[in-house]
């Protein structure tokens, strides 16, 4: 850690007199997890001090203050340093109380959208549901910020400026500088707002370190367990073999298996091929495939500890131009009728359910197992998703690191 290392103290909790404790800041608890193991890397020493800063500011002022945006390549350590500074604040507040909000972006639009749906004949429905989100919280942490659906995009400009307005503090993640967020989308113009307000209320910090952590080398298979072979990819086995390993392994094998059950979500149903406890096996071609959205995979990781996907195919491919009607599902073919001309490969639509499903059990922290005939680092090949496909091949690295602490127990 550098020299000029912020002067805290710590802070004492609201009741303290009662429970005799004192609360860790974002830059102690850093100093924490280092002791601990975490590994040092100085790119990520201005983003904590800023997360600093902002924790001393909400504890000793009742005034609003900047946020804090971070951007980088995949791995750099974003999700980490904001969650301690999540966890700082939560601790602070005696947990249920506090004052703070931390989703997953695409979770929170999904949110919104529900919300909307729910203020019919209300006027300026977007500005009463962002004064009742400034009502509960002064903080808000978005992981994974990025826009890519037009409906979002004109949302966010009349949602944000309320936020911040109302005093709403805003800490997010991101692959993306905010001056590119929203890149070559669909009319582009009505998104310069938002971009405008985010470079405003927030102090945008690039964090360019060089390695991704989640590709840490991890404890081997080989000495721990050499029967976990059996779950890297491709897939050695069949799907219901897998299943059943890995009912054993995670200590399941007492449970009551069942077969072919239906999960009706958002009045759709989703055939589960197994579940065994908290271990849920589905076809990839029922979640990734057809009108699927981000309300399914909330719910599902909600609902679950351990997902195994199986028969995951090859996706991205050759990308060309097609003609998309205007406002249509993503796994809408292309209609003579449309009106937008997209460059993307035959299955980047259901590569971008994938992205979201991964993103969304890795925010809830569900073990991913998937069954696949191909490589991990073959699964997407030359779609038009490339960019965002290494974000979920970094986190499937780390969930793979994960599935083995949960098995050598």
């Amino acid at each position: 850690m550098p020299s000029s290392s912020p002067k805290t103290l710590l802070t004492p909790h609201p009741n303290a007199l009662e429970h005799n404790t004192f609360v860790l800041s974002p830059y102690q608890a850093y100093q924490k997890a280092l002791n601990e193991g975490l590994k040092a890397d100085p790119a990520q020493q201005q983003a904590l001090l800023a997360l600093e800063t902002l924790y001393q500011q909400h504890i000793t002022t009742a005034s609003p203050v900047a946020g804090v945006y971070m951007w980088g390549d995949v791995g750099r350590g974003k999700t980490l340093l904001m969650d301690m500074f999540y966890q700082c604040v939560n601790q602070y507040h005696c947990n249920h109380k506090a004052p703070i909000l931390r989703l997953h972006f695409h979770r929170f639009m999904a949110m919104i959208h529900q919300q909307l749906n729910q203020t019919s004949g209300i006027r300026d429905p977007l500005s009463h549901i962002a004064k009742q989100i400034a009502s509960q919280y002064q903080i808000i942490c978005f992981d994974e910020f990025f826009v890519s659906d037009i409906g979002d995009a004109i949302l966010l400009a009349r949602l944000f400026e309320t936020l911040f307005h109302s005093g709403v503090t805003l800490v997010a993640t991101s692959n993306i500088p905010i001056v590119d967020l929203y890149k070559n989308g669909l009319q582009r113009d009505r998104f310069l707002a938002t971009i405008d307000l985010l470079q405003r209320f927030t102090q945008e910090i690039h964090l360019n370190g060089d390695k991704d952590h989640r590709m840490a080398p991890q404890r081997s298979r080989s000495q721990s367990n050499p029967q976990l072979t059996e779950l890297s990819l491709p897939s050695q086995d069949n799907a219901k073999d897998i299943f059943n390993f890995i009912s054993q392994h995670l200590a399941q094998q007492h449970t009551q298996q069942e077969s072919n059950k239906t999960l009706t979500i958002c009045g759709r149903d989703i055939v589960i091929q197994a579940q065994c406890g908290q271990l849920a096996w589905f076809e990839f071609s029922a979640l990734c495939q057809g009108p699927r959205s981000a309300l399914d995979y909330i719910e599902i990781a909600s609902q679950f500890r351990y997902i195994l996907l199986s028969n995951v195919p090859r996706l991205g491919g050759q990308v060309r131009s097609w003609i998309r009607a205007r406002g249509t599902e993503d796994g809408a073919l292309a209609t003579a009728t449309g009106e937008r001309q997209l460059a993307y490969a035959s299955e980047d639509d259901p590569a971008r359910r994938f992205i979201s499903l991964v993103d969304e059990l890795y925010d809830q922290k569900v073990m991913l197992i998937i069954h696949s005939q191909c490589s991990l680092d073959e699964l997407y090949q030359d779609g038009a998703l490339s960019f965002e496909f290494r974000r979920t091949y970094s986190r499937l690295t780390e969930m793979k690191h994960w599935m083995l602490t949960a098995t050598i127990k």
